[in-house]
């Protein structure tokens, strides 16, 4: 049996040298709120662990007293940023600054500068401060899309307001997709981030930014071992139109998408679950103009593959609007490739939101459903042109594809369901023992489902 030779110390990394040199650009965020507005960032003393209530005592950090409610107006350590440039512009997050009154910046020889807002992107969780003063010190900034698994990166911050604090791990992953959180494809790393180390710089070895500590995973508040960044090169993205216009403008395609599993992957014709399936194009939207249609498969974006959905919204965001892409999809199992001119994403837009004949009884239809026509008024709220409305479900294979009671089915197997007369006539002809796609509108949102019919015992 071979064992493993003793690692040895000259083979770790040695830091010493990169924090010296990198912590004077290294800033503490702090932020002043009145005091008749709540604080999104107050804390209980119930939440802080009980190690710190001992050593703060019971005003806590810096003399604040643990209230909700804070009663006068005084600083607030909130989190962390550093210089991208010797004239004062700072790089930190969105939710360390946002609803500030006024922001502060604590630079590493102690001084205390207040900040100008210069614009923030909540999307991105990015913001750009601007402090009155001259011949800072910066940090270098790396290329985060050369970053490789494994890769050893380290922190710096303010984590519970301990100014300069140093940790150190590996890159987890990349390109990492959080829920509600789909502009950014984020590096993850098992370096120890806490409260406070938001907005802090991830370093390489090379002593250079790759990345923005973000986020962490955690269900006790502190750190757990899985920690976001968003990579420095997507952020420079941002800072260039924060600086030139105060807000950012990102590419938008007009279409709800899903991820692609292996059944459906099959009913579409793909080898293999990958890219990401079309469940609506909006109206008015750049692709309703290039004509995607609901069944696509989007495969590749400009040239760059798509493995899974999540990369779709990262990607078309980062183009700029106005830019024609082309477009790889699958459709009726064949590739076929659309010219598309990217718009610009909406602000904050929403991207979704009886008396009839029964007809298609359990045992009348393949689906074992019974099924009713699309009342006029659910058609207008959730846009529906067409459709029946699932009243009940028997055992089979519509209820092991996942339908539910007042699902309404718009489409089978690439074709659209009218009324109750196509449903009735599509259903009856559909292929057994292989799945088909199913589009329904669920509480207003488009869904496909696979749906496979089985033989006749």
């Amino acid at each position: 049996m071979l064992l493993a030779a003793p690692l040895r110390a000259a083979e770790l990394p040695d830091f010493t040298e990169l924090v010296q040199e990198a912590s004077p650009a290294i800033v503490n965020i702090s932020s002043v709120r009145n005091a008749d507005s709540k604080s999104s960032s107050g804390r209980s003393q119930e939440q802080l662990p009980e190690i710190f209530k001992r050593f703060f005592g019971e005003r806590g950090f810096g003399g604040q007293e643990f209230d909700q409610q804070p009663r006068r107006s005084y600083p607030e350590s909130l989190g962390s940023g550093f210089i991208i440039s010797d004239d004062g512009y700072v790089l930190t997050n969105n939710h360390v600054v946002k609803d500030a009154d006024s922001i502060l910046v604590r630079l590493s020889d102690r001084r205390e500068l207040e900040a100008t807002l210069v614009g923030a992107d909540p999307r991105s969780d990015l913001a750009l401060l601007k402090i009155d003063a001259e011949d800072l010190p910066t940090v270098p900034l790396g290329d985060s899309d050369r970053l490789k698994v494994g890769e050893w990166v380290l922190a710096i911050g303010s984590p519970f307001g301990f100014d300069h604090s140093v940790t150190a791990g590996i890159v987890s992953a990349t390109g990492r997709s959080l829920a509600n959180e789909n502009y950014v494809p984020f590096i993850q790393t098992d370096v120890a981030i806490n409260p406070g180390n938001s907005g802090g710089p991830l370093f390489n070895l090379d002593g250079e930014v790759v990345g923005i500590n973000s986020q962490i995973y955690t269900r006790s508040g502190g750190f757990m071992g899985l920690s976001f960044a968003i990579p420095i090169s997507m952020a420079m993205e941002v800072v260039d139109q924060l600086k030139s216009k105060g807000h950012v403008a990102r590419g938008w395609l007009g279409v709800i998408i899903q991820e692609v599993n292996r059944d459906l992957a099959e009913s579409f014709g793909l080898d293999r679950p990958m890219g990401a399936l079309v469940a609506k194009v909006l109206p008015d939207s750049p692709a309703e103009a290039a004509e995607l249609q609901a069944g696509d498969v989007i495969v590749s974006l400009d040239g760059r593959s798509i493995e899974r959905s999540a990369e779709l919204p990262q990607l078309v965001g980062r183009v700029i609007p106005g830019k024609t892409v082309d477009i790889g999809v699958v459709r009726d199992g064949r590739n076929k490739t659309l010219a598309l001119t990217v718009g610009e994403l909406p602000d904050e837009k929403s991207l979704a939101m009886g008396s009839d004949a029964e007809r298609a009884s359990g045992g009348d239809n393949p689906l074992k459903i019974q099924v009713g026509a699309l009342e006029p008024e659910r058609a207008e709220e959730w846009k529906i042109d067409g459709g029946v409305v699932v009243r009940s479900l028997q055992s089979g294979p519509g209820a092991e594809a996942g339908l539910v009671v007042g699902d309404v089915i718009t489409m089978l197997n690439g074709q659209p369901i009218r009324d109750l007369d196509s449903f009735a006539e599509i259903s009856a002809d559909l292929p057994v023992s292989k799945p088909v796609p199913m589009r329904i509108v669920r509480r207003g949102s488009p869904l496909f489902l696979p749906l496979k019919i089985k033989p006749a015992e």
